[in-house]
């Protein structure tokens, strides 16, 4: 069965809360093991209903944002997601204070219960209402990126499909087409500010309603981390600014002088060389075929996997007017279906999304068969580790899709990250600033940005950019509005990667081992520990970041930069 073959229908919540409080009864008066372990698979099965035709919804709604149908369905889930959430709330409660705990922990492991507690204390029925709320701004928000319709030199494109402009070899209509850009985010100005002043008031609103001073440890907690919090993310924060930074300075002089430019400005950096950044030989159906080739090549699991998504159209790849920014990997558990969903646009990050958001299809599609939801996907810094990783993994395979680019691409890939990480963890800092400080103005939170942008990004120049300059380059990252501090997870997921990169360049079979069975491991440990299972180090000890900083700068220096 295709996707477009996959049925959708709507949940009844009262039908589907009637069914769940009754099974709720039965696992409270069950009189042994066994019967109450049975209770909980049928309450799964409820759960896995429920999350398939949300997600169905979900992914058919960013397809289209225009489309009627789904558009009302979307904000049917917006609003009845939050009393899900109650009901799971209940099970919880229950399942944690189980008077045959040992032996479901035995069964399904302990992590279920850490995962279980931790999600109670983020979760009470008076915040049902705020949570409606925040889900309907998130909402707004992401239709009002896929709104954009800018006109560029004669012709309408969308956010996404701007971005070969914006890397144009020649510096005039680079600049033209950043300003283009730019200047939707400052004709919507109002509504960005607008809509986030009003997501940071109901988080505090939240935090305070569960207890909490702040929204702070509530948007940790909300994530599952439950081996760190904010003191150790501040380390790595530090470690970043005295290892990273050098390098990608020293990577942003680099480009200035391969771009023959003495003051390289904001439009500049996303060109990387005279000559044009490496993109695809290809259009979208020639990648997928590519990336067929590369799958099949990789192992036998890829094989399958990769297969599996070509067969049932799990992948919705193009750009097109309408459909929401960004790219995602999510899963249908009912149909056990990974989905992928990009906007290609003619760049090298096309590969990237591919390649990237492959690894987390790959990851659920490796630990689908566990029988508890909370497994299939680990917290998200863990998962970003398959999928950047899988850029790297992939490597060997870039002549396919690049061709005479291959090295160009290389280089550049590498070097992103380093530049990437540096801005990920700004983010970071920012939002710990925003929630620290919910009251602060529009203005101060810009200012904000702005002060951080010249500590981590202190090449930085918006000189002839009245807009950015006033610190307003945050518009455009979703996660800042959509899911408060899943955004250091890149960063720590990118250390970790650089490390499959360093395993897989001394012994590809044992790093792909190592890889995958991480994979297979799915969301069933925390984060420190799923490191364990692949050898990896931790990010947040201070000579990871120094460990991996040595190959990768040794690399790029081998590389004459200069000549792509």
């Amino acid at each position: 069965m295709k996707f477009e073959d996959y049925n959708y229908q709507r949940i009844d919540m009262e039908k589907m809360t009637k069914n769940f409080k009754l099974l709720l009864e039965d696992f409270k008066s069950s009189k042994s093991f066994e019967s109450q372990d049975l209770t909980m698979q049928k309450i799964n099965q409820v759960r896995n209903q429920f999350e398939t035709m949300a997600t169905i919804v979900s992914i058919r709604h960013s397809i289209d944002t225009t489309d009627e149908f789904y558009d009302s369905e979307n904000e049917y889930y917006d609003n009845e997601t939050p009393n899900y959430q109650a009901l799971i709330s209940e099970y919880y409660e229950l399942l944690t204070t189980s008077i045959f705990r040992r032996e479901l922990e035995n069964k399904w492991g302990k992590h279920l219960f850490n995962i279980a507690e931790l999600q109670l204390k983020t979760f009470a029925p008076e915040i049902i209402p705020d949570l409606q709320e925040e889900n309907k701004l998130a909402s707004r928000y992401g239709k009002l990126l896929a709104s954009a319709k800018i006109e560029f030199e004669g012709k309408t494109y969308n956010l996404s499909q701007m971005t070969p402009h914006i890397q144009s070899v020649d510096r005039k209509t680079r600049k033209k087409a950043n300003q283009a850009v730019t200047g939707f985010f400052e004709e919507n100005e109002k509504e960005f500010d607008d809509i986030y002043e009003q997501l940071v008031s109901v988080r505090q609103t939240i935090a305070e309603k569960l207890g909490y001073e702040n929204y702070i440890q509530l948007g940790y907690d909300r994530l599952g981390r439950t081996e760190y919090g904010p003191d150790e993310v501040e380390v790595f924060r530090e470690q970043v600014k005295k290892s990273i930074v050098p390098i990608a300075v020293k990577l942003r002089n680099r480009q200035a002088k391969r771009l023959d430019i003495s003051e390289l400005l904001y439009y500049d950096e996303n060109l990387e060389f005279t000559t044009g950044n490496a993109t695809p030989k290809g259009d979208k159906e020639w990648m997928v075929k590519q990336a067929k080739t590369m799958y099949t090549e990789l192992s036998e699991q890829t094989k399958q996997f990769f297969d599996f998504m070509i067969d049932r159209n799990l992948m919705d790849l193009d750009s097109k007017p309408g459909k929401r920014a960004g790219g995602y990997c999510t899963y249908i558990p009912e149909y056990a279906s990974p989905f992928i969903f990009a906007n290609f646009n003619g760049t090298s990050h096309d590969v990237d999304v591919l390649t990237h958001e492959a690894g987390h299809a790959f990851q659920i599609y490796s630990s689908k068969e566990f029988e508890v939801p909370e497994y299939y996907w680990p917290t998200l810094e863990a998962c970003e580790i398959h999928s950047m990783s899988m850029e790297f993994i992939t490597w060997p395979w870039m002549k396919l899709f690049f061709e005479q680019d291959e090295v160009k691409y290389k280089f550049s890939h590498l070097a992103s990250g380093v530049l990437f990480i540096p801005y990920g963890v700004l983010v970071d800092e920012f939002q710990h600033y925003v929630y620290a400080f919910p009251k602060a103005t529009k203005e101060e939170r810009k200012q904000k940005w702005r002060e951080l942008e010249s500590v981590y990004l202190p090449t930085k120049n918006y000189s002839d950019n009245a807009f950015l300059d006033k610190g307003t380059y945050w518009y455009r990252q979703g996660h800042i509005f959509n899911s408060p501090f899943y955004y250091i997870d890149y960063t720590l997921a990118q250390i970790c990667a650089y490390q499959f990169w360093i395993k897989f360049n001394e012994d590809k079979e044992k790093a792909w081992q190592e890889y995958h069975h991480l994979c297979k491991a799915g969301g069933s440990k925390p984060f420190l520990e799923l490191l364990g299972l692949a050898n990896l180090k931790s990010p947040f000890e201070s000579e990871t970041i120094d460990y991996v900083a040595g190959p990768i700068n040794e690399w790029l220096e081998k590389i004459d930069d200069k000549k792509l």
